[in-house]
Protein backbone atom coordinates (compact mmCIF):
# COMPACT_ATOMS: atom_id res chain seq x y z
CA UNK A 1 0.00 0.00 0.00
CA UNK A 2 1.36 3.50 -0.91
CA UNK A 3 2.12 5.87 1.97
CA UNK A 4 0.06 9.14 1.91
CA UNK A 5 1.16 12.22 0.07
CA UNK A 6 3.29 14.32 2.32
CA UNK A 7 1.50 17.75 3.42
CA UNK A 8 3.22 21.24 3.72
CA UNK A 9 2.76 21.83 7.11
CA UNK A 10 1.08 25.54 8.22
CA UNK A 11 4.38 26.53 9.83
CA UNK A 12 6.13 26.36 6.88
CA UNK A 13 3.36 27.84 4.63
CA UNK A 14 3.84 30.73 6.68
CA UNK A 15 7.65 30.79 6.57
CA UNK A 16 7.42 30.49 2.85
CA UNK A 17 5.19 33.12 2.53
CA UNK A 18 6.67 35.55 4.55
CA UNK A 19 9.77 34.89 2.25
CA UNK A 20 7.95 35.44 -0.55
CA UNK A 21 6.54 39.04 0.58
CA UNK A 22 10.62 40.00 1.48
CA UNK A 23 11.84 39.07 -1.73
CA UNK A 24 9.06 40.86 -3.31
CA UNK A 25 9.77 44.11 -1.90
CA UNK A 26 13.60 43.74 -2.27
CA UNK A 27 13.00 44.42 -5.83
CA UNK A 28 10.06 46.82 -5.63
CA UNK A 29 11.35 49.27 -2.90
CA UNK A 30 12.55 51.89 -5.55
CA UNK A 31 8.80 51.97 -6.76
CA UNK A 32 7.55 52.36 -3.28
CA UNK A 33 9.38 54.99 -2.37
CA UNK A 34 7.91 57.07 -5.70
CA UNK A 35 5.02 55.85 -4.81
CA UNK A 36 5.00 57.65 -1.24
CA UNK A 37 7.12 60.75 -2.54
CA UNK A 38 3.87 61.62 -5.47
CA UNK A 39 1.39 61.01 -2.75
CA UNK A 40 2.54 63.58 -0.42
CA UNK A 41 3.39 66.04 -2.94
CA UNK A 42 1.36 69.10 -3.50
CA UNK A 43 -0.79 68.69 -0.25
CA UNK A 44 -3.76 71.25 -0.20
CA UNK A 45 -3.38 72.32 -3.49
CA UNK A 46 0.61 73.63 -2.91
CA UNK A 47 3.43 73.23 -5.69
CA UNK A 48 3.72 69.71 -7.24
CA UNK A 49 7.46 68.50 -6.28
CA UNK A 50 7.14 65.98 -8.88
CA UNK A 51 5.91 66.43 -12.51
CA UNK A 52 5.74 62.61 -12.70
CA UNK A 53 6.72 59.33 -11.50
CA UNK A 54 10.22 59.39 -14.05
CA UNK A 55 10.93 63.18 -12.83
CA UNK A 56 10.61 61.83 -9.09
CA UNK A 57 13.42 59.56 -9.80
CA UNK A 58 15.91 61.69 -11.69
CA UNK A 59 15.23 64.33 -9.02
CA UNK A 60 15.50 61.61 -5.86
CA UNK A 61 19.08 60.32 -8.01
CA UNK A 62 20.08 63.98 -8.46
CA UNK A 63 19.90 65.20 -5.19
CA UNK A 64 19.98 62.15 -2.79
CA UNK A 65 22.16 59.75 -5.08
CA UNK A 66 20.38 56.51 -6.26
CA UNK A 67 20.96 54.51 -2.60
CA UNK A 68 18.32 57.04 -1.63
CA UNK A 69 15.93 55.05 -3.66
CA UNK A 70 16.02 52.51 -1.28
CA UNK A 71 15.62 54.72 1.88
CA UNK A 72 13.57 52.74 4.31
CA UNK A 73 14.18 49.02 3.11
CA UNK A 74 14.37 47.93 5.92
CA UNK A 75 11.03 48.90 7.23
CA UNK A 76 10.05 47.45 3.99
CA UNK A 77 11.11 44.35 4.91
CA UNK A 78 9.84 44.31 8.79
CA UNK A 79 6.40 45.28 7.30
CA UNK A 80 6.60 42.82 4.81
CA UNK A 81 8.28 40.06 7.39
CA UNK A 82 5.08 40.93 9.85
CA UNK A 83 2.42 41.91 7.10
CA UNK A 84 2.61 38.80 4.60
CA UNK A 85 3.26 35.95 6.98
CA UNK A 86 -0.05 37.10 9.33
CA UNK A 87 -1.60 37.34 6.12
CA UNK A 88 -0.72 34.54 4.59
CA UNK A 89 -1.36 32.63 7.73
CA UNK A 90 -4.95 33.60 8.22
CA UNK A 91 -5.36 32.77 4.88
CA UNK A 92 -4.53 29.11 5.10
CA UNK A 93 -6.34 28.84 8.51
CA UNK A 94 -9.37 29.99 6.48
CA UNK A 95 -9.11 27.69 3.96
CA UNK A 96 -8.23 24.64 6.39
CA UNK A 97 -11.59 25.49 8.45
CA UNK A 98 -13.45 25.65 5.65
CA UNK A 99 -12.41 21.80 4.30
CA UNK A 100 -13.16 20.47 1.13
CA UNK A 101 -16.07 22.64 0.35
CA UNK A 102 -14.89 24.85 -2.84
CA UNK A 103 -14.67 28.64 -1.27
CA UNK A 104 -16.83 30.80 -3.48
CA UNK A 105 -15.89 34.38 -4.49
CA UNK A 106 -17.84 35.85 -1.37
CA UNK A 107 -16.17 33.33 1.15
CA UNK A 108 -13.19 34.16 -0.02
CA UNK A 109 -13.02 38.04 -0.08
CA UNK A 110 -14.89 37.59 3.34
CA UNK A 111 -11.10 34.92 4.28
CA UNK A 112 -9.27 38.44 2.46
CA UNK A 113 -11.25 41.38 4.40
CA UNK A 114 -10.29 39.17 7.76
CA UNK A 115 -6.55 38.54 6.90
CA UNK A 116 -6.26 41.97 5.82
CA UNK A 117 -7.57 43.36 8.96
CA UNK A 118 -5.53 41.60 11.62
CA UNK A 119 -2.13 41.88 9.89
CA UNK A 120 -2.39 45.13 9.40
CA UNK A 121 -2.72 45.45 13.52
CA UNK A 122 0.26 43.88 13.06
CA UNK A 123 2.41 45.72 10.48
CA UNK A 124 1.13 49.34 11.52
CA UNK A 125 4.09 50.32 13.28
CA UNK A 126 6.42 49.26 10.16
CA UNK A 127 4.23 50.79 7.72
CA UNK A 128 4.57 54.21 9.57
CA UNK A 129 8.28 53.97 10.03
CA UNK A 130 8.11 52.95 6.41
CA UNK A 131 6.21 55.80 5.34
CA UNK A 132 8.03 58.42 7.38
CA UNK A 133 11.80 56.88 6.19
CA UNK A 134 10.48 57.27 2.54
CA UNK A 135 9.59 61.03 2.56
CA UNK A 136 11.91 62.46 4.69
CA UNK A 137 14.53 63.23 1.75
CA UNK A 138 11.63 65.93 0.53
CA UNK A 139 12.16 68.02 3.49
CA UNK A 140 14.29 71.00 4.03
CA UNK A 141 17.44 69.54 6.49
CA UNK A 142 16.14 71.16 9.22
CA UNK A 143 12.87 69.89 8.90
CA UNK A 144 13.77 65.93 8.37
CA UNK A 145 13.28 63.65 11.06
CA UNK A 146 16.64 61.45 10.18
CA UNK A 147 15.77 58.03 11.50
CA UNK A 148 18.95 55.97 11.15
CA UNK A 149 16.77 52.63 10.51
CA UNK A 150 13.37 50.77 11.44
CA UNK A 151 14.29 50.28 14.70
CA UNK A 152 15.63 53.74 15.72
CA UNK A 153 12.18 55.30 14.13
CA UNK A 154 10.32 52.93 16.30
CA UNK A 155 12.07 54.02 19.18
CA UNK A 156 11.83 57.35 18.66
CA UNK A 157 8.18 57.78 17.91
CA UNK A 158 7.17 56.24 21.27
CA UNK A 159 9.89 58.16 23.14
CA UNK A 160 8.91 61.45 21.35
CA UNK A 161 5.20 61.26 20.21
CA UNK A 162 3.85 58.22 22.57
CA UNK A 163 3.39 54.73 21.81
CA UNK A 164 0.11 55.18 20.40
CA UNK A 165 1.51 57.27 17.56
CA UNK A 166 3.02 53.85 16.37
CA UNK A 167 -0.74 53.12 15.03
CA UNK A 168 -1.21 56.47 13.79
CA UNK A 169 -3.65 55.91 10.62
CA UNK A 170 -4.67 52.61 12.00
CA UNK A 171 -8.19 52.48 10.48
CA UNK A 172 -7.12 53.87 7.31
CA UNK A 173 -4.04 50.74 7.33
CA UNK A 174 -6.74 48.22 8.20
CA UNK A 175 -9.14 49.48 5.25
CA UNK A 176 -6.46 49.67 2.66
CA UNK A 177 -5.16 46.12 3.71
CA UNK A 178 -9.25 44.82 3.74
CA UNK A 179 -9.32 46.09 0.05
CA UNK A 180 -5.83 44.77 -0.81
CA UNK A 181 -6.42 41.52 0.80
CA UNK A 182 -9.70 40.88 -0.93
CA UNK A 183 -9.24 42.05 -4.33
CA UNK A 184 -5.87 40.14 -4.40
CA UNK A 185 -7.57 36.84 -3.37
CA UNK A 186 -10.47 36.89 -4.99
CA UNK A 187 -9.35 38.29 -8.04
CA UNK A 188 -6.09 35.90 -7.79
CA UNK A 189 -8.24 32.84 -7.14
CA UNK A 190 -10.92 33.44 -9.88
CA UNK A 191 -8.30 34.84 -12.67
CA UNK A 192 -6.87 31.24 -11.90
CA UNK A 193 -10.12 29.29 -12.47
CA UNK A 194 -11.34 31.25 -14.93
CA UNK A 195 -7.76 30.72 -17.40
CA UNK A 196 -7.98 27.43 -16.52
CA UNK A 197 -11.41 26.58 -17.88
CA UNK A 198 -11.95 29.04 -20.30
CA UNK A 199 -8.79 29.34 -22.12
CA UNK A 200 -7.34 25.86 -20.67
CA UNK A 201 -4.38 27.09 -19.76
CA UNK A 202 -2.27 25.28 -17.56
CA UNK A 203 -0.89 24.50 -14.06
CA UNK A 204 2.85 26.07 -14.15
CA UNK A 205 4.75 29.41 -14.48
CA UNK A 206 2.67 31.81 -17.43
CA UNK A 207 -0.55 30.86 -14.96
CA UNK A 208 0.76 32.01 -12.25
CA UNK A 209 2.26 34.99 -14.09
CA UNK A 210 -0.82 36.27 -16.16
CA UNK A 211 -3.39 35.86 -12.86
CA UNK A 212 -1.12 37.30 -10.95
CA UNK A 213 -1.12 40.60 -13.34
CA UNK A 214 -4.75 40.63 -13.41
CA UNK A 215 -4.89 40.56 -9.66
CA UNK A 216 -2.56 43.30 -9.25
CA UNK A 217 -4.61 46.01 -11.66
CA UNK A 218 -7.54 45.35 -10.12
CA UNK A 219 -6.24 45.43 -6.81
CA UNK A 220 -4.39 48.80 -7.58
CA UNK A 221 -7.64 50.45 -8.65
CA UNK A 222 -9.37 49.29 -5.58
CA UNK A 223 -7.02 50.14 -3.03
CA UNK A 224 -5.39 53.27 -4.16
CA UNK A 225 -8.01 55.93 -2.49
CA UNK A 226 -7.38 54.43 0.93
CA UNK A 227 -3.58 54.50 0.74
CA UNK A 228 -3.76 57.51 -0.19
CA UNK A 229 -5.38 58.70 3.29
CA UNK A 230 -3.41 56.75 4.97
CA UNK A 231 0.18 57.77 3.70
CA UNK A 232 -1.15 61.54 4.41
CA UNK A 233 -2.08 60.31 8.10
CA UNK A 234 0.83 58.21 8.30
CA UNK A 235 2.97 61.18 7.33
CA UNK A 236 1.68 64.25 9.36
CA UNK A 237 3.07 66.50 11.98
CA UNK A 238 1.41 67.71 14.81
CA UNK A 239 1.39 71.68 14.99
CA UNK A 240 0.22 73.89 17.55
CA UNK A 241 -0.76 70.37 18.95
CA UNK A 242 -3.63 69.34 16.77
CA UNK A 243 -2.63 66.81 13.89
CA UNK A 244 -3.08 68.09 10.10
CA UNK A 245 -5.84 65.69 9.44
CA UNK A 246 -9.15 64.68 11.51
CA UNK A 247 -9.32 61.05 9.75
CA UNK A 248 -9.01 59.39 6.74
CA UNK A 249 -12.67 60.78 5.02
CA UNK A 250 -11.11 64.30 6.27
CA UNK A 251 -8.32 63.35 4.04
CA UNK A 252 -10.39 62.39 1.33
CA UNK A 253 -12.58 65.09 1.33
CA UNK A 254 -10.05 67.81 1.37
CA UNK A 255 -7.47 66.27 -1.45
CA UNK A 256 -11.27 65.90 -3.32
CA UNK A 257 -11.73 69.77 -2.79
CA UNK A 258 -8.48 71.31 -2.51
CA UNK A 259 -6.67 69.08 -5.32
CA UNK A 260 -9.43 67.55 -7.57
CA UNK A 261 -11.05 64.19 -7.07
CA UNK A 262 -8.42 62.96 -9.28
CA UNK A 263 -5.90 63.63 -6.84
CA UNK A 264 -6.99 60.53 -4.91
CA UNK A 265 -5.57 58.32 -7.51
CA UNK A 266 -2.62 60.68 -7.26
CA UNK A 267 0.60 58.33 -7.96
CA UNK A 268 -1.37 56.14 -9.76
CA UNK A 269 1.64 54.57 -12.22
CA UNK A 270 4.16 54.04 -9.39
CA UNK A 271 1.37 52.84 -7.28
CA UNK A 272 0.29 50.13 -9.96
CA UNK A 273 4.10 49.52 -10.99
CA UNK A 274 4.92 48.34 -7.50
CA UNK A 275 1.76 47.15 -6.35
CA UNK A 276 1.37 44.79 -9.73
CA UNK A 277 4.97 43.38 -9.66
CA UNK A 278 4.93 43.32 -5.68
CA UNK A 279 1.28 40.57 -6.38
CA UNK A 280 3.13 39.50 -9.28
CA UNK A 281 6.62 38.20 -7.78
CA UNK A 282 5.06 37.45 -3.87
CA UNK A 283 2.46 34.77 -5.45
CA UNK A 284 5.05 33.55 -7.61
CA UNK A 285 8.07 33.24 -5.41
CA UNK A 286 5.06 31.75 -3.03
CA UNK A 287 4.05 28.98 -5.35
CA UNK A 288 7.75 28.38 -6.46
CA UNK A 289 8.82 27.91 -3.11
CA UNK A 290 5.98 25.38 -2.51
CA UNK A 291 6.81 23.54 -4.82
CA UNK A 292 10.35 23.48 -4.52
CA UNK A 293 9.78 22.98 -0.61
CA UNK A 294 7.62 20.04 -1.92
CA UNK A 295 10.48 18.27 -4.62
CA UNK A 296 13.23 18.53 -2.25
CA UNK A 297 12.17 18.45 1.07
CA UNK A 298 9.34 16.27 1.17
CA UNK A 299 10.42 14.83 -1.72
CA UNK A 300 7.28 14.52 -4.35
CA UNK A 301 6.36 16.04 -7.79
CA UNK A 302 3.58 18.74 -8.10
CA UNK A 303 3.84 20.55 -4.84
CA UNK A 304 0.92 22.12 -3.48
CA UNK A 305 -0.32 25.75 -4.05
CA UNK A 306 0.52 28.56 -1.12
CA UNK A 307 -2.58 29.50 -1.28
Amino acid sequence: MSEAPKKTSSAIKFLLGGLSGVGATCIVQPLDLVKTRMQVSGVGGGVKEYKNSLHCIATVVKNEGPLALYNGLGAAILRQATYTTTSLKVKNECFRKIGKRQANVFSRMAMGASAGAVAALVGTPAEIALIRMTADGRLPLAERRNYTGVFNALARMTREEGILTLWRGCIPTIGRAMVVNMAQLASYSQAKSSLVTTFKMQEGFNLHLVASIISGFITTVASMPVDMAKTRIQNMKIVDGKPEYRGTIDVLMRVARHEGVFALWKGFTPYFCRLGPHTVLTFIFVEQLNKFYSLYVLGQVGGTSGL
